[in-house]
This record gives structure tokens, sequence and C-alpha cells, in this order.
């Protein structure tokens, strides 16, 4: 009775959506294999995030006066975003803002909103608009932050680590600073949004040399959702500080992209406070260690290139066996990633000597930071990719295995580890805080 058994092939699998480039990726996932599906915690988006926003510009987390009150008298300001490979609501964000500084008597001419791009490539023409919409792109000056012009960055000293600090002056030399952005768990930091805007977001290189070299990487508390004794994170808030006072306007969203919480004010106290609550909705847990991770790299903008895919590989770090398998679904529509990386992939066939190069005085190369942390997943783990944006060319320097469909992924991760091989599911990739119970 084929009809009975298409019924009873259909209850032996999961048909789970993994975050994919812009429309998702279905995978039949064996049933009895789920050791669990890690997700997010439900969370209720905010009714009217506009004018929820604007009551916590109206009283900040930590701070005595609200942004219209720091804002009366200035002569300008510079407003920080997240650049195109974020999904941040920045058409949400920034019409609030920008209204509570025109009220205070900030001309548009006085404002500029800087795209901190950290070592990223700038956002050009259709991408402004995408991140901030026609009327605000055709209104105010947006301009990217470029880390390799020096003559664009001031220095400010050193940090007690020994952290040269070289930061955009044009937000240095602002009347009033504002950092915008969104929470979630990052493979460095532990959690994006807050200080990160500054650095890496308007560092410059010389700076970024200490701050993503491979020492600095290699502490075991330069990981997701780790804090307390994370040296990136602490170095990045002592340069925040440096740069001056700080409004914080930044953002917590769902599976759905929705925003769900918003924290303003003080950079420490309300980043402090957005941690917390992103932190209570994003981590979820398995009981032991698996064989099997599927997961994605959060879709797009993420999943762009590889680059920004390898965070959905680190996040599944915690809950795989070592010698175990994680497969990953990332459409890498832009391919491997900038000119640099892309090159340093193609030209680093030996990981282990690339390891024992990047730990050298003398070695510093653009974005090694991003393979020095595939690496670490390669050491642990079989990555097996399910990218349809990669040329075969492409696929075969990366060091990893590839497949037509995590179906395809499946069955070689099954031949290796058995048919009894447990799998946790990750679908939102590195949006999710996985970890042991």
């Amino acid at each position: 009775m084929p009809g009975l058994e298409c019924f009873q092939a259909r209850r032996l699998v999961i048909d789970i959506e993994l975050d994919y480039g812009r429309r998702g990726l279905r995978a039949a996932i064996p049933q009895k294999n789920i050791v669990k599906i890690l997700s997010m915690r439900e969370q209720q988006p905010i009714a009217n995030p506009e004018s929820h926003l604007m009551r916590s510009l109206l009283k900040p987390i930590g701070m005595e006066k609200g942004l219209a009150d720091i804002a009366r008298g200035v002569a300008s300001a510079c407003i920080l975003i997240c650049d195109i490979t974020r999904p941040v609501p920045n058409q949400i964000l920034l019409p609030p803002i920008l209204t509570v500084l025109r009220d205070a008597g900030l001309r548009e001419g006085d404002v500029l909103i800087l795209i901190a791009t950290g070592v990223h490539r700038p956002n050009l023409g259709d991408e402004l608009v995408e991140l901030v919409g026609e009327e605000i792109a055709s209104t105010y000056s947006v301009q990217n932050h470029y880390s390799h012009d020096t003559a664009s960055h001031e220095f400010l000293g050193s940090t007690e680590g020994g952290t040269p600090v070289w930061l955009d002056r044009r937000f240095l030399e602002a009347d009033l600073r504002i950092a915008t952005g969104f929470i979630e768990p990052h493979l460095m930091a532990g959690f994006s949004g807050g200080r990160k805007l500054i650095v890496p977001g308007i560092a410059g290189i010389e700076t970024m040399r200490y701050m993503h070299g491979a020492r600095m990487l290699d502490h075991p508390n330069a990981r997701e959702g780790v804090l307390a004794g994370n040296p990136f994170h602490e170095e990045a808030m002592e340069i925040a500080g440096m740069a001056g006072d700080v409004f914080m306007v930044n953002v917590a969203l769902n599976e759905k992209r929705e925003i769900t919480g918003i924290f303003s004010g003080d950079i420490r106290l309300a980043y402090r406070e957005g941690v917390s609550y992103v932190r209570n909705a994003v981590r979820d847990t398995v009981g032991e260690l698996v064989d099997i991770v599927v997961t994605s790299a959060g879709g797009y903008p993420l999943d762009a290139t590889w680059y920004q895919s390898i965070k959905g590989l680190t996040a599944a770090l915690p809950v795989v066996k070592g010698g175990g398998t994680i497969i990953i679904a990332a459409e890498c529509s832009e391919g491997i990633g900038g000119r640099e990386f892309t090159r340093l992939v193609y030209e680093s066939p030996d990981l282990e000597k690339f390891m024992s190069d990047i730990f050298r005085d003398d070695y510093f190369i653009v974005d090694q930071w991003q393979l020095q942390e595939f690496t670490r997943v390669a050491r642990k783990a079989e990555v097996i990719l399910v990218s349809h944006g990669l040329t075969e060319e492409q696929r075969g320097a990366m060091h990893v295995n590839w497949a037509p469909s995590v179906e395809d992924a499946l069955g070689a991760a099954f031949k290796r580890h058995g048919g009894n091989a447990g799998i946790a599911v990750i679908p939102k990739g590195p949006y999710i805080l996985a970890d042991l119970a």
C-alpha cells in the first residue's frame, strides 16, 4: 500500500526549516535521532516599538537626563549603525532618534550617520537605502568607516592591556555620540551590541591587530555567551570609555526578527541589562554532547558570505562531541567573503601551519581571525557544508566536505557515526546560545 508507506515515512522524519538566505531551507531529519531542537524562548514583540523607543530615550537606563535634554544646545551628533551584515531594524530605530535630535535644535546637516563597518567592506548605493530607508538616505549624511584610512582616525593612547586605540575622529569630534545596534551571541565578544559598535565598529586597523590578534582569540573565555573574564569584552569596554560619553540604543529580537526589548542609556548599565535579557531568551541546552549538529548561519544577511557563516559553526561547538560532525546550511550568495579572507582561504592549504604562523609577532593578515575560528571548529569536528552560492572551486579550497542537501549530508554523517547517532538541530544557528544543561 504505497499510500500507507508514504504516511509512515512522513512519521519517521521531522520537516524542519533552517534559516537560509532570504527564503529558508527545509530539511527532513529522522525523528528517532533528534536529541533536541534548540530554539529561542518565545518572546512577544513590542506592540508599538516606536512609542516604546521614544519613552526609552526620554528615561534611559543609568542616566539622569534623557536624550532630549542631553541633545539640547549641542552643535553636532554622530549616530553609529551596524553594517549590512546585521539585521538591525534601523528604519524603526532611527526616526525616533532623529526626531528627538531635531526637536532639540539639531538640523539635518548637524547629524552624521556613520556605518560602523569595522574591517568589512563599505555599504554603498542601494545598500544605504536598505540600511536606513530612502527618506533618511536622501536627507542625512550616511558615511562609512574605513579601518585602513589612518588619517581619519585619532590616537587615544593605549589600554591597560596594551591595545593601541585608534578611533574614527568623526565620532570622537561630535558633541553627542550615539551607538545603536542589537544584542546577540557573538563568537569572540560574548555578545554583540553596545561597545562593539565602537570596537571593531569604528576602530583603526592597528587597534584590530590586537583586538583580533591570535592570542586574544585563543583565550578560552573569548567565546559566545561569556563576558566575565573575556579579554575581548574587557578591552572593548575600556576602549568605549576612552571614546567619551556614549548614549546606547540597542534592541533584542525574537525568531521573527521582531523587537522584543529596547535598552537605551549608559553604555555599561544599559548593555548589562540588555545582555541579561537576551541571554535568558536565546540560551538553550542539551543534556549531553551529540554526534551530529545540524545548524544554519542564521540566513540573510549573515549567511551571504562564508566569512560570516563561520559563526554558525562556532556556535555549535559547545554541544558536539569531539570527532563529531557539524552540518551547516549557508547560502553564501556573495561567495567566500572579502578579498583578504578569500585570498587567505585559498593560500592556506595547511591549517596547522597557518595556526603556527599567526602566533608569530611579525605575522598579521586582515581576516586571519575568522580562519582561526574556523580552525578551532575543524580541530574538533568534521564540517559538511550545504550551500548553493559557491562554485566547486571555492568549495574545494574551504577545508570542508560538501553536500547538495541536508539529507545527503546526514547520510554521510550516519556512515561515519552509525544509524543511531544523536542529532541536535539549531535552525537559527548563531542566534542561539547552545550549551550543555
